[in-house]
């Protein structure tokens, strides 16, 4: 895990010989392209060496995207709507609920730290800042967590079959971080679906 964080002062910034690089142009540093369209910024300690302690991304979706299922195990998470409608799903690890807040501009969001949690625009076009408060700032996306699990281990854990399960999760080829990938389902017609029983309630997926 990275090492960095919050620092309660400025001591990384003092006696140093003149005021330190305090300025950057988010656009200069691409943390994710879908497309033009689709897009996140990322500014940390790497461009902004004084900034410790703090992140940032601007994160541009269009409807029919969405910012996937992932959660930052280094770091809580703050959204800002700029623009547009977001439906920010978190789910609670600790009572085990699944949260779905409906955001428009001005409005906040805060995501506890290790939290999984996902962007959906409800409009055409959205714009979110998104805050952190570790200046590098780490992501586990889940598409990582679904490609590179053996499909046995599903079997074995929720009971559904491997091939199936294999088969469905075939076009997940690569990090999406922006969903839909090139590769998904969206473009692929499906032709099994996969139920799996939790709690004695049926879930197709």
């Amino acid at each position: 895990m990275t090492k960095s964080g919050f620092v309660p002062d400025n001591t990384n910034i003092k006696k140093t010989s003149g005021t330190p690089n305090l300025f950057i142009d988010s656009k200069d540093n691409i943390f994710f392209e879908r497309d033009p369209e689709n897009i996140a910024y990322k500014v940390t300690s790497t461009q902004i060496p004084a900034m410790v302690g703090g992140a940032f991304v601007d994160l541009h979706l269009t409807k029919g995207n969405i910012r996937e299922p992932h959660w930052h195990p280094n770091a809580w998470e703050l959204d800002v709507v700029v623009s547009g409608k977001a439906i920010i799903s978190i789910v609670d690890p600790n009572t085990k609920t699944l949260h779905n807040y409906s955001v428009k501009p001005g409005q906040v969001v805060f995501i506890p730290m290790a939290w999984w949690h996902w962007i959906r625009p409800v409009t055409e076009k959205l714009h979110l800042h998104l805050f952190f408060n570790n200046d590098q700032f780490e992501s586990a996306e889940g598409s990582d967590m679904l490609r590179l699990t053996p499909p046995e281990v599903f079997q074995l854990s929720y009971g559904v079959d491997a091939k199936e399960i294999a088969d469905a999760l075939l076009p997940v080829t690569e990090s999406v971080v922006i969903g839909p990938s090139t590769k998904s389902a969206r473009s692929t017609p499906r032709t099994n679906e996969i139920s799996i029983n939790i709690n004695n309630k049926s879930i197709k997926i």
